[in-house]
């Protein structure tokens, strides 16, 4: 008697698990895409850049062709954040995580963007920034069919951790990481800023990156990719491996630690 009582509270116990388990993802809404959108304010751009780089994600956002990609999911939905960073210490949410279902959250997310002051400081740390992008997925409120972080740079990682090492452990929990590396000026520590990205920072399946090379572009460039990871239709430049001299990862830090002596400050 004393077993069956013991077996039927155990079976109740499992009953109300399951019922709490269900109850906790009824409360996520399932989307087509969780997308962090992280962009460079590091002091290697300039405050033109900054504005540049606002306003373009601005216009792709709020943009016709964008919600109509959002709309051809199968959820009809997607969830992003948008996040600046620059340093190892500095990684912003600007924007927190927001549904867009159509026109009018388009525009309002866009809308709450311009309305943000842009913040900046020295240093590059697009593996910190990685990091930071793939914590802003827990307990979000949406459960994504996918979940990618669209990051954008013009310069390679020279602080925190190894940015090869902290991209592998992001795809690894199933994150897509896409770039937007910007060439409009390119870095003098190594000017080839797109092969580093395609080498170093993008990864996980159909990952791509879509470098900007003209102000010129810049907006149209944006939209573009935007749509492509809406749409989950990978299409920007392929750097065939054949051929291309291998990139070093930690070019950037280490010419940070050969100017770091001559610039009081630099590793701050």
């Amino acid at each position: 008697m004393k077993h069956r009582v013991s077996r039927a509270v155990t079976a109740m116990a499992l009953l109300a698990f399951s019922a709490i388990s269900a109850a906790a993802q009824d409360r996520e809404m399932a989307v087509d895409l969780e997308l962090v959108i992280a962009v460079d304010v590091s002091a290697s751009m300039d405050r033109g850049e900054f504005s540049l780089q606002r306003s373009g994600y601005e216009r792709a956002i709020g943009h016709p062709d964008f919600v109509r990609a959002v709309l051809s999911g199968y959820h009809r939905r997607i969830a992003i954040t948008y996040v600046e960073w620059s340093s190892g210490r500095l990684q912003k949410v600007i924007v927190p995580w927001r549904l867009i279902d159509g026109a009018e959250a388009a525009s309002a997310f866009a809308r709450e963007l311009n309305a943000q002051p842009i913040t900046s400081s020295r240093g590059t740390s697009i593996a910190a920034a990685l990091a930071f992008g793939a914590s802003l997925f827990d307990n979000n409120g949406f459960d994504g069919r996918r979940l990618a972080i669209d990051i954008s740079g013009d310069g390679p990682n020279n602080s925190g951790p190894r940015v090869d090492l902290a991209r592998d452990a992001i795809v690894r929990q199933g994150i897509v990481v896409n770039g937007l590396p910007i060439l409009i000026r390119p870095s003098p520590i190594f000017p080839a800023i797109d092969d580093y990205y395609a080498e170093c920072v993008i990864g996980g399946p159909g990952s791509f990156m879509l470098p900007v090379s003209d102000v010129g572009e810049f907006t149209t460039a944006i939209r573009r990719k935007l749509i492509l990871e809406v749409s989950a239709r990978p299409a920007g430049r392929i750097v065939p491996i054949a051929g291309r001299e291998p990139v070093d990862c930690q070019v950037g830090e280490k010419m940070r630690d050969l100017l770091a002596p001559h610039f009081p400050g630099l590793n701050d």
